[in-house]
């Protein structure tokens, strides 16, 4: 079993910084890619952000240039750096973990960008 637990979303004006934290716990050698969702009211999950175990990065094209995911290994944590907050940001971002034989969900975080 593999457990995820998120952290640091919250109240942001438009044009402010979050940084998010996914951190991992169990059976984490099974996770090989690790992930950021969101999903706003009314609309689908969507992809945010995946990093793989050797630190490769890819990003959904509207959040490119502006979220940096990271991981740091000795803390078994992923982070989802995000800049430039847009309003069509706000959604709950739950963070995903790629592992076999079955995928794990964090219980999500609230990210809200408004004045």
């Amino acid at each position: 079993q593999v457990q995820l637990v998120e952290s640091g979303g919250g109240l942001v004006q438009p044009g402010g910084s979050l940084r998010l934290a996914c951190a991992a716990s169990g059976s984490i050698v099974r996770i090989y890619r690790t992930g950021w969702y969101r999903q706003a009211p009314g609309k689908q999950r969507e992809l945010v952000a995946t990093i793989t175990n050797g630190g490769y990065a890819d990003y959904e094209i509207s959040v490119e240039g502006r979220f940096t995911i990271s991981r740091d290994n000795a803390k078994n944590t992923v982070y989802l750096q995000m800049n430039s907050l847009k309003p069509e940001d706000t959604a709950v971002y739950y963070c995903h973990a790629e592992a076999y034989p079955q995928d794990y969900w964090g219980q999500g975080t609230q990210v809200t960008v408004s004045s």
